[in-house]
């Protein structure tokens, strides 16, 4: 069972609401171990970010799966069963962006990504963000809600990685089990979570 949320407007996103939900989103992640351990100069980190949401999450804005709060204060980007992120766009930007000498660390937080998917079909969620300004008034759980509802619906499993370990509690008290770690070289851990239908 679902805990209760309070209530909050959700609506799908449209082609001309993202670029509000990725500044959005690159607000909610300014702090991601993950991401800043991929990223740590705040130039390149405010450079690359929207490249790289388009290429992890960005197909959910052509599938109607990203999903926004009010004024694009929270942002979910959802992938249905069969779609899944730009690999060779996320492998292009770690070529080009980060030093060669790290890129084995890099690839293989990717692969160890790839190996913990499920292999029946799932909804994925690969990214989850709330403006700071904003976090810490249900935004996050109502987004949670919203689209968890269709995949009960579905009887469809439901995917994702957290790059921060303060977000594990929250995704557990919405039926989320971790499946291991994800963790290469001086990287930070990932833990790959998966929720089965209610």
């Amino acid at each position: 069972m679902r805990p209760m949320t309070k209530s909050h407007f959700i609506r799908p996103a449209v082609m001309t609401d993202e670029a509000a939900a990725i500044d959005t989103l690159i607000l909610a992640f300014a702090t991601d171990p993950m991401v800043r351990w991929t990223w740590p100069d705040p130039s390149d980190y405010l450079a690359i970010m929207p490249r790289f949401i388009k290429a992890f999450g960005g197909q959910a804005f052509s599938c109607g799966s990203a999903y926004l709060t009010k004024k694009s204060r929270g942002v979910a980007l959802w992938l249905p069963p069969e779609n899944h992120p730009n690999k060779e766009g996320m492998i292009s930007l770690v070529e080009s962006s980060i030093p060669e000498s790290r890129h084995h660390e890099l690839f293989k937080v990717f692969e160890m990504m790839e190996e913990f998917h499920p292999q029946e079909p799932h909804w994925h969620l690969p990214l989850l963000g709330v403006d700071p300004m904003y976090q810490g008034h249900g935004l996050g759980s109502a987004l949670l809600d919203h689209a968890l509802q269709r995949c009960d619906n579905e009887g469809c499993q439901a995917y994702l990685e957290s790059s921060n370990p303060r977000n594990i509690a929250l995704y557990q008290r919405y039926g989320f089990q971790p499946l291991g770690e994800i963790q290469s070289g001086t990287s930070p851990t990932a833990i790959p979570m998966l929720r089965l239908p209610n």
